[in-house]
């Protein structure tokens, strides 16, 4: 359908006209924003630098009289100048930038502090001299009015403490640091010196701590404002493991109680969580008298008056459990695992219909707490496993397992995908107690939950069919009847989504089945699905995984039927199929099957078809082939497979000499290269066999020519007599002659006369001598031809093969060549019976 377009009658009277000038007007208005955006030619020249001065000229140019845009380059390229010069850099540069800083903005003084920081961490300059030059300057922009900028000051102030000496540090920032941590000070710079005496704690000897940095920690844990008192009270636990064990338990452990009870719940929050984090500091007497009323106020605060602490002391709560289960009485923990019961299943409807906290509408704000909460404790549940002990988790936490598996929100669900594994290890032999739950999770709607439970699938699935870790491994999953089917479903859901890392992610980590099902499941269920996959599939690292897991199932599968179909199957849909896309994940498998297979095996049934794709149509096809050649040879044992490596060799051969596409032609020659440095795997045994079978067959020769010799040798007398009645040289000669020349023509052709395979028997020899002789004087720098520039080892195995050297003779060579060494004898003593005839004539006449 076209839209429908009206067209008004256009009125042009004046009144009107005014009124288009009066449009036309206010869109100018709206374009000059963008025209004055735009660089003026004094703006430019301005920003004009001469391009004949020097780094370090250029840099002083800019921060004296360029624009801030300019300074800020010159400062970020800090680094880079005292990498190159720094003396000149410190000189001339670095005093500019302290200039320049006292009056810049933002952008340069974060680029400024992300600048000094590289420089530490480079090492441009000693330690002492990085102190002397740009310490100073840092600490007089940590009390900046930004706090974006003081922060980043900051945070290089307190990479630098860990790199300064301690003197350096005691007197340029632990005794400036007692009048910046006073009352009077501004908010910010008391702000600074707690994290700055966080710090500071693993400098000093506990001593120092005690007498000069203790008194200030105590005086900033009671400041007037709640900022400073949270601030410091999170560096207590760095300033506790500084101080030992001792004072911490005489100073800290105090004012983390009076903390605890602060009127500010940021306070409080972090007082609980320093709390949590020192808990193996504190003794027995310690937890038992102190810490553990501190947490149940906490847990009993939490529902009734400080929500604030609920997501924090959820997330802690395995943490304090079982930091706290030696001093449990049977009352307390069984309080503490209803505590943990109850933060689980937060905000879910009851069986009854109403919410657990009686409350009638939840806010925005209330779910995404409550779900925060249920996701904190879908992360300790393993702890809680241990808290109740494995033995127990059918009764005690199986019903909480279950509602957090089955969690209408997709984060709680994801975070017990994650958790699935330890949870399995932990149940050991209990673990066919949740393989319902297995299933529910991997036909989860969420992919992301999927893709969180197949990063331990194999070892999930392991544990499964073994029982657990002390079990036998009898069982393939036979109590879980909807496992196979919960797999297939998943993959095929992660195949139709457009997540295809997740889709790739599933499949190699299928490769796991043969470990877990039957091989007949596998076969019916599995493995054709992967072929498919590969045949179908657009996106390339899925085709090439589920090419791998194919080949991990047809490398466990002990039918040969089943085996020889997906063979058949491989090498007729990819190797031979119509796509070059095909062809090319042929490749790809036949590289696993080499990695996964013997040699032997893919030398049986993969070897001539990957030749085959020499005379492939596509170049890209030739050009994978090429690469993959070098990983192909060396699949060769010799002599067993001698036949295969004539083949590679009249192929290569054919790539050289008729291969048109000039980058397929620059991959052949590096190939060639390639090649030619590689050796061979030699099988002993069959080389013993066959050397045993020569010699055998050398004695044989041996003993008939001796015998030949010796009938010979007796008849030579007759032989003299009779010689004056032949015609000299009437046939002994050309005989011999024609003899020795057909020797000659057997050797040279044995080596293009081997036995080739029916589907190379149409492979063309160099249609031009001096094309391949010039191709391989380029490649190999000696004038050879193209037959010659392969590795030595398979053309002496070739050659030898041929013409009957010592390594592997050829029968019909070697019987060519010694009957021309006899021929030759013979003529020999021929022309010795003729000399004496003619004596004789000569003596007579």
């Amino acid at each position: 359908m076209h839209p429908i377009i009206f067209f008004s009658k256009m009125d042009f009277s004046q009144s009107n006209l005014f009124g288009y000038i009066e449009d036309l007007q206010e869109l100018t208005i709206i374009e000059r924003p963008v025209r004055r955006s735009l660089k003026t030619p004094e703006e430019i020249e301005r920003l004009t630098v001469d391009e004949e001065l020097g780094d370090i000229e250029r840099a002083v140019y800019l921060l004296s009289s360029g624009q801030d845009i300019q300074g800020t380059s010159v400062v970020a390229n800090l680094p880079v100048l005292m990498r190159q010069n720094p003396a000149e850099t410190l000189r001339r540069v670095l005093p500019k930038i302290r200039e320049v800083l006292h009056v810049a903005g933002v952008e340069m003084q974060l680029t400024a502090a992300v600048s000094f920081l590289t420089v530490l961490q480079e090492e441009s300059v000693s330690i002492h001299t990085y102190s002397h030059s740009f310490l100073h300057i840092i600490l007089q922009h940590l009390e900046h009015r930004d706090a974006g900028v003081s922060n980043a000051w900051l945070e290089t102030l307190l990479a630098v403490i860990e790199a300064l000496p301690k003197e350096t540090v005691r007197h340029e920032i632990l005794n400036p640091l007692v009048s910046k941590a006073q009352l009077s000070q501004s908010l910010q710079s008391r702000l600074v010196s707690c994290k700055i005496m966080g710090k500071l704690a693993n400098k000093f000897e506990a001593h120092i701590m005690k007498r000069e940095i203790l008194p200030l920690v105590k005086s900033l844990c009671q400041d007037v404002e709640y900022e400073v008192r949270t601030c410091m009270c999170r560096q207590l636990e760095h300033i506790a493991q500084g101080i030992g064990t001792e004072l911490t338990k005489t100073v800290v452990l105090p004012e983390l109680v009076e903390l605890a009870r602060d009127e500010s719940s940021s306070v409080r929050l972090a007082a609980f969580e320093t709390l949590v984090n020192l808990l193996e500091m504190f003794d027995a007497d310690d937890r038992s008298q102190t810490v553990l009323p501190l947490v149940k106020s906490f847990c009993e605060k939490s529902f009734k008056s400080d929500e604030s602490i609920l997501i924090s002391l959820s997330f802690h709560l395995g943490k304090l459990c079982n930091g706290l289960y030696g001093i449990f009485t049977p009352e307390q923990h069984l309080r503490f695992l209803e505590f943990y019961k109850k933060l689980s299943t937060l905000g879910l409807q009851q069986e009854n219909g109403h919410n657990d906290n009686q409350l009638q509408l939840q806010t925005l704000e209330q779910e995404k707490k409550y779900i925060s909460v249920r996701k904190n404790c879908a992360y300790n549940f393993p702890a809680m496993i241990v808290f109740v002990d494995p033995k127990n988790f059918h009764l005690e936490l199986y019903s909480i397992f279950f509602c957090l598996c089955h969690d209408p929100e997709v984060p709680v669900r994801y975070t017990m995908a994650i958790s699935f594994y330890e949870v399995a290890k932990l149940l050991n032999s209990g673990v066919y107690t949740i393989h319902k739950e297995l299933v529910t999770l991997l036909q989860d709607e969420s992919l992301e939950v999927l893709d969180a439970l197949v990063g331990h699938l194999p070892e999930i699935l392991e544990l499964m069919a073994n029982g657990g870790e002390n079990s036998g491994s009898e069982s393939k999953l036979l109590s879980i009847p909807d496992l196979i089917p919960a797999l297939t479903t998943a993959e095929q859901r992660a195949a139709t989504s457009l997540k295809w890392r997740t889709h790739e992610k599933l499949l190699q980590k299928y490769a796991c089945l043969p470990h877990i099902i039957s091989s007949d499941q596998i076969y019916y269920r599995f493995l054709h699905r992967m072929l498919t996959i590969i045949l179908t599939n657009n996106v390339l690292p899925v085709q090439k995984a589920a090419a791998r897991t194919l080949c991990v199932y047809l490398r466990y599968n002990r039918k040969q039927e089943q085996r020889h179909e997906v063979i058949q199957k491989l090498i007729e849909q990819l190797g031979q199929g119509k796509s070059y896309w095909n062809r090319l994940r042929f490749l790809d498998t036949c590289e696993f099957i080499m990695e996964l297979f013997s040699k032997s095996f893919f030398c049986k049934y993969f070897f001539l078809p990957v030749l085959e794709l020499t005379h492939d149509p596509v170049a890209n096809v030739r050009m994978k082939l090429c690469y993959l050649l070098p990983k192909v040879k060396s699949t060769l044992k010799i002599p067993t497979d001698k036949h295969l490596l004539q083949q590679l060799e009249l192929c290569i051969r054919k790539l050289l000499c008729q291969e048109k596409d000039k980058d397929v032609l620059t991959i052949v020659k590096r190939t060639v290269l390639e090649l030619d440095r590689m050796e061979i795997s030699v099988d002993a045994e069959q080389l013993e066999k066959e050397k045993q079978q020569n010699e055998g067959r050398s004695t044989n020769i041996n003993d008939k020519m001796f015998e030949k010799k010796r009938r010979d040798s007796k008849t030579s007398s007759v032989l003299t007599k009779s010689i004056t009645l032949s015609v000299p040289g009437s046939s002994s000669g050309p005989s011999a002659g024609k003899e020795d020349k057909k020797s000659k023509l057997v050797r040279s052709q044995s080596f293009n006369t081997q036995a080739l395979h029916p589907k190379y028997s149409n492979i063309d020899k160099c249609p031009n001598k001096s094309s391949a002789t010039g191709y391989t004087s380029s490649v190999s720098g000696m004038g050879k031809s193209c037959m010659l520039s392969f590795s030595d080892d398979s053309f002496r195995s070739h050659s030898a093969g041929n013409s009957g050297n010592t390594a592997f003779p050829s029968s019909s060579s070697s019987r060519n060549l010694f009957n021309s060494t006899d021929q030759k004898s013979n003529g020999n003593k021929e022309s010795q019976s003729r000399k004496m005839s003619i004596k004789n004539r000569k003596s007579n006449s």
